[in-house]
């Protein structure tokens, strides 16, 4: 009977079933840390790419628009030099307001050619249409910006410049335009 209590005892045959269990848990809890770890880089891309959306449509809804022709206005000193460049912008649709206050203002207005670049060019500003007494460019009104070009800046014929208007929040204006081989006293610059 010893003999076959000591078979009985060396008899092994249970054990594999729970080292089977224990295998299959395993497997089960890693798969459940891989499935948490891919959900999670999922969740934190979205939300990534929607700050990237959000940040875009921020750029966007604060932007200006040119309306209108670029008109340019001879030196009343030098009938062979633009004093002034003079354009109007509205706000593009769905946009949000612009502040276009000169003295202290957010706007910055840029002035550049091939061999002149102005950071902080003087500006006056007019309105063609406005719906109150603000200098914040809204919906449906037009603000006329008129761009002083300094006396140290020969802006004669046959010249490629650009007016870069740069609001607080949102893209930039680009104004380029190329003088005419002939100015005069009014240039509309197409």
């Amino acid at each position: 009977m010893t003999g076959k209590l000591k078979k009985l005892l060396r008899d092994e045959s249970g054990i594999t079933a729970l080292e089977t269990a224990i295998i299959l848990i395993a497997f089960v809890v890693v798969a459940a840390v891989f499935a948490f770890t891919i959900l999670s880089a999922g969740s934190f891309s979205t939300e990534q790419s929607r700050d990237a959306i959000y940040s875009g449509l921020e750029q966007v809804q604060g932007s200006i628009e040119l309306r209108g022709s670029v008109v340019a206005i001879t030196s009343t000193t030098y009938a062979s030099e633009i004093d002034k460049v003079i354009f109007s912008v509205g706000n593009v649709a769905g946009g949000d307001p612009v502040d276009l206050k000169v003295v202290d203002g957010p706007l910055v207005i840029e002035y550049r050619d091939a061999t002149h670049r102005i950071a902080n060019a003087t500006y006056a500003l007019g309105w063609a249409y406005r719906t109150d007494a603000d200098d914040l460019l809204e919906e449906r009104e037009t603000a006329v910006i008129t761009v002083t070009i300094p006396h140290d800046v020969v802006l004669g014929t046959n010249t490629t410049f650009v007016i870069e208007l740069k609001p607080p929040s949102g893209s930039p204006l680009y104004v380029e335009r190329t003088t005419p081989a002939v100015l005069d006293e009014i240039n509309d610059l197409h």
